[in-house]
């Protein structure tokens, strides 16, 4: 089945009013892994509305290598730049969990944020919330081990996701956290010994999320408070037990 632009969340949370104002230009999009959303410099035409997908906005260094500085899914949009007035951002977005998205022209959803009515407030709150996390990985990125990393970007993956799954390569991880992959291996082989995740080529599967969040550090939690502070219409997830 289809997702409907309601398993967006942020697009769930508008009036029926609002809502049907941008539904008549919404889009859906597949949006296969890999896929590149927009590039460095590139003006942003569309802004997307991930449903059941993931999208990892990056830096890319002038050698090539790259770095992940936040991600997005059902819980907002990716294109901030469209409102925000710059137009283009020096960051790229990659498709980093294949899905779906509702894709929506830039010009509309400018329009809709100039009325100053409860779109303009739910994208500002929305982008807090991604700068928060901008910053926290940028602190975590600097004082926090690979194995850290890991359980924080695993923990970021499944809450914007509908399952328990991230189907995603080593080697793409090591990516978007800017390590080596050797550095990645070694974290996921830590993590499938201890009984915490199960992992095959390209597919991670976490079968202890109470132990994942316990190894990770703070910053996990510090972006899912703030997170839920801002975004009031997102579910609240069930807190993991302790072990």
């Amino acid at each position: 089945m289809l997702p409907m632009p309601q398993h967006n969340h942020l697009l769930a949370a508008l009036s029926t009013q609002t809502y049907e104002r941008l539904e008549v230009d919404l889009e859906l999009v597949t949006l296969p892994l890999g896929q590149s959303l927009y590039e460095s410099g590139d003006a942003l035409r569309h802004v997307y509305f991930p449903t059941d997908s993931i999208v990892s906005l990056l830096y890319v260094m002038e050698n090539g290598a790259s770095a992940e500085i936040s991600v997005v899914g059902n819980e907002g949009l990716v294109g901030i730049a469209v409102f925000m007035g710059g137009e283009s951002t020096p960051s790229r977005a990659i498709v980093q969990s294949a899905g779906h998205a509702y894709r929506l022209p830039g010009q509309h959803l400018k329009d809709e944020f100039n009325r100053h009515g409860e779109l303009l407030l739910l994208m500002l709150r929305y982008t807090q919330a991604l700068i928060t996390q901008m910053a926290q990985t940028a602190v975590c990125n600097r004082h926090h081990t690979i194995d850290q990393q890991l359980c924080r970007w695993l923990l970021l993956s499944l809450d914007r996701l509908q399952s328990d799954q991230v189907r995603m390569t080593q080697e793409l991880i090591a990516n978007m956290l800017g390590v080596r992959r050797e550095g990645v291996t070694d974290a996921a082989g830590k993590l499938q010994r201890l009984g915490i995740i199960e992992y095959s080529r390209g597919h991670i599967k976490v079968v202890d999320r109470a132990r994942l969040e316990a190894l990770s550090c703070e910053c996990y939690e510090v972006v899912r408070k703030e997170t839920e502070r801002l975004l009031p219409y997102l579910p609240q997830r069930a807190r993991a037990a302790p072990p």
